[in-house]
């Protein structure tokens, strides 16, 4: 484990610079990447029309994990949050696999946006461009462009936070007005009502198709930026409000966007292309196409040119938030002091930024589509989701004295709520991608292994107990994904209908269950000496401020004592 002292030091480097402008500029620029792009057409051909509604379902299963995070974010306002919180409530085992299935799915959304803007660049009308996608991956040339990109990202972090929070804003402002822009553009161009109810209806493929939308269509993939500013959440000036607005301000933002751009979209696609039905669609660059389709050329060059901004921005985001959050499992105890080291004159943890370029690489090197990607980061995502809702509950009750800058009431019924929604979007994944992600998460644990099984079985235990309920949940969901209905992937032995009622179920057993094993973790006692530590600081500052506005000689020297006290 790390050495307490270091820890505290080591935060004390990161600049606390951002506002809820900034942090919701943040939250913004990740949700607003290459999910615009490419979502709008991957979610109608699953789900035809009612790919509108997979949105919302998509924002409403975000907004009530987020909501379980804001709270877990204002009270532990630390440079990578959502590694830390199944550490504080749980102990090493479910702390480290959350952290892990968190920075799976971060990290390979770096990769991620670099592959979406070279995929956009494929549509150029130069032979080389056409040769960078063959319409399933990336060509060598085109791994070659999207690893510049990567660099890109990776020098733009490594100067200073500043530099990123001015840049970001910009960029997000662009991302939004663009988005916007393509979505009238189109409902102007051509918006043909028939395709809501023909090509067979509104919901051609029935209504678990809508669901495995949400889940694999780049949906889960867009929202997921909400957990952005929490990982910033170190550098932020007065995290207890701005976290909150900036965390749910971008999901609702966002979703207005998403919706509107969807039904444009529906509207737009010439009927030739539809005659095979929603499922034959097969864009390359699905906006920018149907933007040439309609004459609107200056639309196409436009999104040719936000096809690097948007996706280069939430690259840059995610090296950012990424590099935060290595610096938080090192201080969980699972890596190496040298990913903990922020330099002191930026502000960034540059040995961070480091290993997060080399995994970059690796997931560029394996998964050369966005779709490939999309589908790993949205599971992954939906598996370190599951720890909120348990940890805030956990800590409610372990931890009742500590501040809680965001306290909602309906928080016992948010919980349980989030942990069924991230159980039924892990399900609705469809057999075998859940069980692939599933065992992804398993790789990591030798990581974990290295560093815990050498402790005493006695100190070991009570973090194995604790963690139990984790790897239950995993293995469980494992064995429904692949029983369930066919319409899941599954052998059927889960019939429809039944199938969601079982796993809505099994999310709400193992969120009680969570909820009682968690304990006193040495980490929860750690981040407690912490914030006292904070809390006196700043009461001895408060105190030295106070002096000079004494009427006497001897009022300053008092202060001057309580202040060493």
């Amino acid at each position: 484990m790390s050495d307490p002292e270091s820890t505290t030091a080591s935060h004390q480097h990161y600049r606390r610079s951002l506002g809820t402008i900034s942090l919701t500029a943040v939250g913004l620029g990740s949700i607003i990447g290459s999910g615009w792009l490419f979502g709008a057409e991957r979610a109608a051909r699953l789900a035809g029309p009612a790919s509108i509604v997979a949105w919302v379902i998509g924002a409403a299963v975000a907004l009530t994990i987020a909501l379980t995070y804001s709270e877990l974010g204002s009270m532990f306002p630390k440079a990578g949050g959502m590694v830390r919180y199944g550490q504080y409530s749980h102990g090493s085992l479910a702390g480290y696999l959350a952290a892990w299935a968190n920075w799976i799915a971060i990290v390979s959304v770096i990769p991620g946006e670099a592959t979406a803007s070279v995929q956009y660049m494929s549509s150029w009308d130069f032979g080389w461009a056409r040769g960078l996608y063959d319409g399933k991956e990336l060509s060598v040339s085109g791994v070659a462009l999207a690893s510049v990109l990567l660099l890109v990202y990776f020098a733009l972090n490594w100067f200073a936070i500043t530099l990123f929070a001015r840049t970001n804003t910009a960029i997000t402002v662009f991302k939004v007005v663009v988005p916007t822009l393509t979505a009238g553009a189109l409902l102007f161009a051509h918006f043909d009502t028939g395709h809501f109810t023909d090509h067979g209806g509104f919901a051609p493929n029935g209504w678990s198709s809508v669901f495995t939308a949400v889940a694999v269509s780049g949906i889960v993939w867009a929202f997921n930026g909400f957990q952005s500013p929490l990982n910033l959440a170190g550098e932020a000036r007065d995290p207890g409000r701005s976290l909150p607005k900036a965390v749910i301000g971008s999901i609702l933002i966002a979703l207005v966007i998403y919706v509107v751009l969807q039904i444009a979209f529906l509207g737009a696609v010439p009927s030739g292309d539809l005659a095979n039905g929603w499922s034959g669609l097969g864009y390359t660059s699905p906006l920018a196409d149907l933007a040439i389709a309609w004459g609107l050329n200056w639309l196409a060059l436009l999104l040719y040119a936000d096809a690097f901004v948007s996706p280069s921005g939430t690259g840059m985001i995610y090296a950012a938030t990424t590099s935060r959050m290595i610096h938080g499992v090192q201080e969980n105890g699972h890596l190496p002091k040298v990913f903990g080291r922020v330099d002191p004159r930026t502000g960034i943890p540059r040995p961070a930024l480091v290993l997060n370029l080399v995994v970059a690489f690796g997931f560029l090197a394996v998964f050369r589509g966005w779709g490939s990607l999309a589908e790993i980061v949205s599971v992954a995502t939906v598996i370190s989701y599951i720890t909120g809702p348990v940890a805030v509950m956990a800590l409610r009750r372990l931890a009742p004295e500590l501040p809680r800058p965001v306290r909602l009431r309906a928080m016992p019924v948010i919980a349980p709520v989030a942990m069924v929604f991230g159980s039924l979007v892990l399900y609705w994944a469809r057999w075998p991608l859940t069980g692939k992600v599933i065992l992804l998460m398993a790789a990591g644990l030798p990581i974990w292994a290295w560093y815990e099984l050498r402790k005493p079985f006695r100190e070991l235990k009570p973090h194995l107990v604790a963690g139990t309920w984790m790897i239950a949940y995993l293995f469980v969901m494992a064995g429904v994904s692949w029983a369930g209905s066919t319409e899941f992937g599954g052998e059927g032995y889960l019939p429809e209908g039944w199938d969601l009622l079982v796993v809505a179920v099994i999310g709400l057993a193992f969120y009680a269950w969570g909820v009682r094993s968690a304990w006193a973790s040495p980490g929860l006692a750690a981040v407690r000496r912490e914030l006292a530590g904070t809390d006196a600081a700043a009461g001895a500052t408060d105190l030295t401020q106070e002096a000079p506005r004494g009427s006497t000689r001897e009022s300053a020297p008092e202060s001057a004592g309580a202040s060493r006290g």
